[in-house]
């Protein structure tokens, strides 16, 4: 068993645990030292991470994990949003003032999960990848006990949370019954046999239930407004970014991996639900005053969109599927940034708060503009792209399918609305008038240099596109996907 591969998971719980002990021993003035010394510790395993080359498949832990291409995307994906999640939290007093260094470490724990889950290459890593998630996630969601809506959207999460575990741990029960095994190599050559059981495709439909509870996928959407709302900033930006890129990388997995026999079956369901999920939340983001809500909205909607690349079956959808999550990090990283910031001294997220804030803080006003901007898809930063791969490696489809034709109109008609409420955001920030006198917002060094990277990842994302594209179809090939 080559252990050596899970050193950067191992890295990551380890500086987690050590952080929580020394807590107990630093005194009080010193912990905020804590805090940048995890970032710190955090951006060594990154740069190494990074570092690492994408060679061919290399398994430990009996074959159960596996360090691809596509992993090594991922698990950039996961630290990159961990590390502006701990830049957040620094800002976040709110959320952080009682025990800020437990917070970081259980973003760390969150973290490793993740990690685990794009490595997955059987049942039972998968499963206990996305617990230890979930499971941490819990406490992250309701971590101001104080705050009301808070304690509200753990409460909401936890119930729904459970469910969907419950759902998957049965589905992977019947897999398990049907094929007698829970290693994706061996599920897959089941799921080709003539003589398949129908337990393993109800086993496979029950186990898409959970993983839609993670992308927060129609008609299992209803938890993100409210938890996205009542969650500290730090936690709702990791829920957005790495919660649903975990769900992405196992959607890819089991489907291609795991059970690529049935994925033909399933492309008109999954086609079904990539429009119902798009014009859901697209539609109910336009009434949406809160612009945490209104995020909410939207990650739903992006949901729809990544589940269109997946429904193409093809390289340059998976491809697409995996650009979009790279502009998807840095823009709402950027956006949950400045919300954190602006909340830190009005302590509300209405979009009305936001009014002339480009008096307040160019910066901020600035960076959340391109955020909006590029969420919108409008040229030349990252989301604009991203869109037009996912809409391109379809349009083929489109031209011969009538199904196909009509998800394409969709997600067009889902893209001119939200053009009009993200602008809203931007109106509101450059030509709203301010109910009260607007008193500059103080920025901190850290949180100015991750905007400035935020920004930066957007527009290298939107106009150099060759790297990541690179990167992207090595990881797309991983999958075996026919061309």
């Amino acid at each position: 068993m080559n252990f050596l591969l899970t050193t950067p998971e191992w890295a990551v719980v380890g500086i987690g645990l050590a952080a929580i002990l020394l807590d107990l021993w630093t005194a009080p003035p010193y912990k905020h030292m804590l805090n940048y010394a995890l970032v710190a510790l955090l951006g060594l395993v990154t740069v190494a991470v990074f570092a690492i080359p994408a060679t061919g498949p290399q398994f430990a832990f009996g074959r159960m994990y596996v360090e691809d291409a596509l992993a090594l995307f991922f698990k950039k994906i996961f630290l990159l949003s961990a590390l502006a999640v701990l830049v957040m939290a620094l800002q976040d007093k709110r959320a952080t003032a009682r025990a800020s260094v437990e917070y970081s470490a259980l973003v760390l724990f969150a973290l490793a999960g993740m990690m685990w889950a794009a490595s997955s290459n059987d049942f039972t890593m998968l499963f206990v990848s996305v617990e230890l998630i979930t499971v941490t996630f819990y406490v992250l969601v309701s971590f101001q006990r104080e705050r009301l809506d808070s304690l509200e959207a753990g409460v909401k999460y936890l119930i729904l949370g459970a469910l969907a575990s419950a759902f998957m741990v049965f589905g992977i029960a019947l897999i398990f019954g049907a094929s007698g095994s829970l290693s994706f190599e061996q599920t897959a050559a089941y799921s080709h046999a003539p003589t398949q059981n129908p337990l393993f495709q109800l086993g496979l439909a029950l186990l898409m239930i959970g993983l839609a509870f993670k992308l927060a996928a129609v008609p299992f959407q209803f938890w993100a407004p409210d938890v996205y709302q009542g969650a500290p900033t730090p936690t709702t930006a990791f829920l957005a970014v790495g919660s649903k890129a975990a769900g992405v990388v196992l959607l890819l997995r089991v489907l291609f991996q795991a059970a690529p026999g049935v994925l033909l079956h399933w492309q008109p369901l999954i086609i079904v639900a990539s429009g119902a999920t798009i014009l859901y939340g697209n539609l109910c983001a336009i009434p949406q005053r809160n612009l945490k809500r209104l995020l909410g909205y939207s990650s739903i909607a992006n949901a729809g969109y990544l589940l269109l690349g997946v429904a193409a079956m093809s390289v340059a959808g998976t491809s697409a599927v995996l650009y979009y999550l790279a502009g998807y990090l840095f823009t709402l990283m950027a956006a949950f940034t400045v919300i954190c910031v602006v909340m830190s001294q009005i302590d509300t997220a209405d979009i009305g708060s936001f009014s002339g804030l480009h008096r307040r803080s160019p910066l901020l006003a600035a960076a959340l503009a391109l955020a909006m901007i590029s969420l919108a898809g409008i040229p030349p930063l990252a989301g604009f792209f991203g869109k037009f791969l996912i809409l391109k490696a379809v349009v083929a489809e489109a031209l011969i399918n009538p199904l196909w034709m009509g998800l394409l109109i969709t997600a067009l008609v889902g893209i001119l609305i939200s053009i009009y409420y993200y602008m809203r955001v931007v109106k509101a920030m450059y030509w709203n008038v301010p109910r009260e006198e607007a008193h500059p917002i103080s920025v901190s060094p850290a949180v100015r240099y991750a905007l400035y990277a935020s920004i930066a990842g957007m527009f290298y994302v939107g106009l150099m596109p060759d790297r990541i594209l690179e990167w992207t179809r090595q990881a797309a090939l991983v999958l075996q996907i026919a061309p």
